[in-house]
């Protein structure tokens, strides 16, 4: 597939799930596979070792592998952004350099998350990891981390020098024309599925997408319109999308976008604990909105 993006990290970069076999262990050899299929399916990159690739559960060494692991296949380390958040500023700065060493383009990092910090440690903290040299999409996920990147902080923080762009999943769609406003050259990137086409339409350049792990080809069509501003193409797709695209936003993500995969023949497999699978009406309803896409074609 042609790359048409201006940078790095534009377009639909997959935050991956991770393929464990039935034992736990990582399978190298499956995810190689799955980053293939995703650009082969209309995708522009991979971001390994974000919260759907279970990065918490890993062990460094698997870290690592699995980033290597995702340069190599993608090809071209332009379409890789592994995340790099960790509880303390040396070791993010470790992993960026990490990916650096890799390849990889650039890099996803969350605030600093093992408390409620504040702007003065937000800021030393991403100029830390920013000394690794890879570009940074800072990570705004206020909802998790209790530390909100607003549009004010993240004009200061692309002022410094720090940042080239932001994964938003605050939810608040209206929080995009404030950034434009307050830092115009700083990329905005969607950061949850289910207001892909809001934020679209406010200008993102990017989608850090979790439902094209098991449905790329419709997710290709619909962020391509949507950015183009096409809404005869792209609200019909995204209205028979919505409800499928919810879960990302929701708990059990990981656990039900791997069961979506299951359902669509692309393996999803298990999660590792204190991940467990999903039961009850979570599951059914996983499988009913995933069953209805299925039904109409989407893929």
């Amino acid at each position: 597939m042609t790359d048409t993006r201006t940078r790095p990290w534009h377009g639909i970069m997959v935050a991956t799930t991770l393929p464990l076999r039935e034992d736990l262990s990582v399978d190298l050899d499956a995810y190689a596979d799955h980053v293939r299929w995703l650009i082969a399916h209309g995708c522009d990159g991979v971001v390994p070792n974000g919260s759907l690739g279970e990065y918490q559960t890993l062990t460094d060494a698997e870290r690592a592998a699995v980033v290597r692991t995702a340069v190599e296949a993608a090809g071209d380390g332009a379409r890789v952004m592994p995340g790099v958040a960790a509880y303390g500023s040396a070791e993010s700065r470790r992993w960026a350099e990490q990916a650096a060493e890799a390849g990889a383009g650039s890099v996803l990092l969350l605030p600093p998350n093992a408390y409620r910090a504040d702007e003065q440690a937000v800021r030393a903290h991403y100029a830390e990891v920013a000394r690794a040299g890879l570009p940074i999409v800072a990570y705004n996920n206020p909802i998790d981390t209790k530390v909100d990147l607003t549009p004010a902080l993240l004009a200061r923080l692309h002022a410094d020098g720090n940042v080239v762009a932001v994964k938003e999943f605050s939810g608040d769609v209206r929080r995009a024309y404030e950034i434009a406003e307050l830092a115009p050259g700083l990329d905005l990137l969607v950061g949850a599925d289910d207001v892909l086409l809001e934020l679209a339409l406010a200008g993102a350049v990017g989608w850090i997408a979790g439902y094209p792990n098991a449905l790329p080809d419709s997710a290709a069509t619909l962020y391509r319109a949507a950015v183009a501003g096409d809404l005869a193409t792209a609200l019909p797709l995204y209205k028979s999308l919505h409800s499928l695209y919810r879960w990302d936003s929701k708990t059990e993500f990981v656990q039900a976008i791997k069961l979506s995969m299951d359902l669509a023949g692309r393996p999803g497999g298990p999660t590792r604990p204190p991940r467990l699978p999903l039961t009850g009406t979570v599951e059914a309803a996983v499988r009913a909105a995933t069953e209805k896409v299925l039904a109409e074609g989407l893929r």
